[in-house]
């Protein structure tokens, strides 16, 4: 390879981490953290590979800076996947398929799109004396796809040592570009983001013969309660984050914006509307569903499994909008939960923002960045408990014409091959402004 097209190495890494079967459940985990801290065993560094469970593994990985009297910058990757049915795929899910232009497959854009990014980086800057400007600790994250129990939650509490001196962090959960306007691009970097929380709803009666006549059917019941989930029962709540976004989308697109009605000002996000008008309310999915063992018996119990998604410190306020919703005849319950992500004091002055412009202008001269609110969930929220400000800046300048977020966790999950050689450009050039 032309080492002045290094970054071109980030695609076969790409697709490589693809081809390891990591899914949830699945049994590549512990080789796809192997094969990363190889990689970086290669490169002169010394990964420290740790498990919380048989095969359930994370790294952590030193990378020596410049100027060592400042703080290390932590990077958070996760490298486990949710599953993927090959039979729904248009190439086979775990082939790491360069095609069209595309890497496809299994976590190609969540998010071993970075990971492969940074392990380039890093390897030519090793390689090269290039050091960055600060130290870094690279950390490969088990479980991230489970809420993080076996990985950066474990890591927190069992090995908060390995995180040493982090006071700052970057991953996933933001950096993609948003176009607004004619010829302008917005690169939200979050700083928050909606806690989540599995939930139990049950409908609990009495087992009868099912061709008696009665209302008292507890999958009715629930199938009704479910049913009053629409997007209206949750009212919209305007948080800081957001406003900020949909104010600079609004300024760079020469509309004024409307306070009132801010799902308005979504619209003008093309694609990225859907993402947008997720961090305007709570939500609450059902995703699976439980009754009966006989077609002929009215079961006395009908359960279903809630995702829900709240905005940052304010549980029970989603709880009184879901009861709400819910209705008094079923029971809910907490499976787990998660706490979101809640800017600090400080994030709006931290010098990631004037680091990330200026990366990003370095291969796109109109980038502006913006911060906002992840309406899904990432590993920040256990990383926050040691005091780390947490940032998501995945750096993707991405074709106007494709839907990012409709392939988080969807069919055909692929990333674009020129935005990975961006990505990884503008990370090399992060690791000297920050």
């Amino acid at each position: 390879m032309d080492r002045n097209a290094w970054w071109e190495g980030s695609v076969g890494l790409c697709a490589e981490l693809i081809r390891h079967d990591t899914q949830i459940g699945g049994p590549g985990e512990r080789k796809a953290t192997e094969y990363a801290a190889e990689i970086l065993s290669d490169a002169g560094l010394s990964p420290v590979i740790v498990e919380s469970e048989p095969g359930r593994a994370s790294s952590v990985t030193r990378v020596p800076g410049a100027d060592p009297s400042l703080d290390p910058l932590l990077i958070h990757m996760h490298l486990d996947v949710v599953p993927a049915q090959a039979h729904e795929w248009s190439v086979p899910p775990l082939s790491g398929e360069v095609r069209d232009g595309y890497v496809w497959g299994r976590g190609a854009v969540d998010m071993k799109n970075m990971a492969a990014g940074v392990l380039t980086v890093v390897s030519d800057r090793m390689r090269t004396g290039r050091l960055p400007r600060r130290p870094l600790v690279l950390a490969f994250l088990a479980d991230e796809e489970n809420a993080g129990v076996l990985g950066a939650e474990w890591l927190v509490r069992e090995r908060p040592d390995l995180l040493e001196g982090c006071h700052t962090a970057i991953g996933e959960g933001g950096g993609w570009s948003i176009p607004v306007g004619d010829g302008r691009r917005i690169y939200p970097v979050h700083t928050a983001e909606k806690g989540w929380a599995a939930l139990q709803v049950k409908a609990s009666g009495v087992p009868r013969h099912a061709s008696r006549l009665t209302d008292a059917n507890p999958v009715r019941i629930l199938g009704e309660a479910i049913g009053r989930l629409t997007t209206d029962r949750f009212p919209v709540h305007l948080t800081p984050e957001v406003e900020v976004l949909l104010r600079r989308i609004c300024e760079v697109g020469g509309v004024d914006f409307d306070p009132e009605h801010p799902e308005a000002a979504c619209a003008l996000a093309g694609f990225e509307q859907a993402n947008l008008l997720s961090g305007l309310r709570n939500s609450a999915h059902a995703t699976r569903l439980s009754a009966g063992y006989q077609s002929n018996v009215i079961p006395g119990e009908a359960t279903a499994e809630l995702d829900a998604r709240y905005l940052p410190g304010r549980w029970e306020e989603f709880l009184e909008e879901l009861g709400a919703a819910l209705g008094d005849e079923v029971e809910v319950s907490e499976l787990a939960r998660t706490v979101g992500l809640t800017p600090t004091s400080t994030s709006g002055e931290s010098r990631i923002w004037e680091a990330s412009r200026a990366a990003l202008r370095s291969e796109d001269g109109v980038a502006e960045v913006s911060p906002f609110m992840l309406s899904g969930g990432t590993d920040a929220t256990h990383l926050q408990r040691l005091g780390i400000e947490c940032f998501g800046f995945n750096p993707i300048l991405l074709p106007p014409d494709l839907d990012f977020w409709s392939l988080f966790h969807g069919i055909d999950e692929r990333v674009p091959v020129e935005s990975l050689h961006f990505s990884t450009r503008v990370l090399d050039r992060f690791f000297d402004l920050y």
